[in-house]
């Protein structure tokens, strides 16, 4: 498949609204408001018509990184996403951890139902995200129809950052970090340091050593939409071994749990912005599982 690349992020826009104001987007009203949680504002978005859709974006992404493939959800789905903490428009803290931002998820999700929504929603999960919404999932299973679940919650046999890798991912997220400070202000922000980001990092390839036990308290409908080179397609030594254990992990998901569908895209992680249109015909059911 051929790459495209990553969209452009949008500019400001006025969050203090309630849900009663928006504006019009291909004849679809996207109304704005905002959920207040734990000290933090968390903006969210809904437009669209069609079953009920919530998007969790993943860590270093946000709303109007993910434009594209949430106005293709909007053609047929209620879509409703919003900004973890520290990113977008979501007001800063000085906790950023799993579980910070799984309380933003369920703050959220808590709003979902006081809305007319139609039906219980298929939750989405890019990346982090992904992890955020098995673990919701596993402890408030009867609040979702179904899950998709975006390059992410994958129970890998191996951890992703060793002790010999350390260095170089601390290096790469400072150097993120670094390039981020030209967002700020605008709706694309992320305020976490290099730090954060590896601390995170870090947490979440524990919290995915013991995933296969969040699988299996969920009986809902799964679909894993996932990357075939999500460490990139280098060729090194390094992106081998990290991709190889991506596809080990999901492997072994599917024997564990023999009824999650699952879909590869020859992508790497930022599948989400290559591929949104083929992400959004395998959440629409247009594309058949395939391994």
């Amino acid at each position: 498949m051929t790459k495209t690349g990553a969209i452009d992020v949008d500019g400001p826009r006025d969050w203090s609204g309630d849900e009663t104001k928006g504006l019009k987007q291909d004849d679809r009203t996207v109304r704005h408001f905002t959920v207040h949680h734990d000290g933090v504002a968390i903006p969210v978005s809904r437009g669209g018509r069609g079953r009920p859709l919530i998007l969790c974006p993943g860590l270093n992404s946000t709303q109007a990184d993910l434009h594209t493939l949430i106005e293709l959800l909007r053609h047929d789905n209620d879509v409703m996403t919003f900004d973890l903490r520290g990113h977008g428009r979501t007001s800063a803290t000085d906790r950023y951890s799993f579980e910070a931002f799984l309380g933003d998820l369920v703050a959220v999700m808590a709003e979902s139902r006081r809305l007319d929504l139609s039906s219980a929603p298929v939750l989405v999960g890019y990346s982090l995200g992904a992890d955020l919404a098995v673990h919701y999932a596993s402890e408030r299973p009867e609040t979702v129809a179904e899950l998709v679940l975006i390059d992410g919650a994958n129970p890998v046999p191996e951890r992703f950052i060793t002790e010999a890798d350390l260095p170089d991912f601390r290096a790469m997220w400072e150097g993120l970090a670094t390039q981020q400070e030209a967002k700020r202000g605008t709706a694309g922000q992320v305020l976490l340091t290099g730090r954060d980001i590896l601390e995170v990092n870090l947490e979440v390839d524990a919290v995915r050593s013991g995933i296969l036990d969040r699988y299996r308290q969920i009986d809902q409908p799964i679909t894993m939409i996932m990357s075939t080179s999500m460490a990139g397609a280098s060729g090194d030594e390094r992106a081998l071994r990290l991709n190889l254990n991506w596809r080990a992990g999901v492997d072994r998901l599917a024997r564990a749990r023999p009824h999650v569908s699952t879909f590869w895209l020859d992508a790497d992680h930022g599948l989400v912005f290559s591929h949104a249109e083929h992400i959004a015909q395998i959440i629409r059911g247009e594309r058949r599982s395939a391994d």
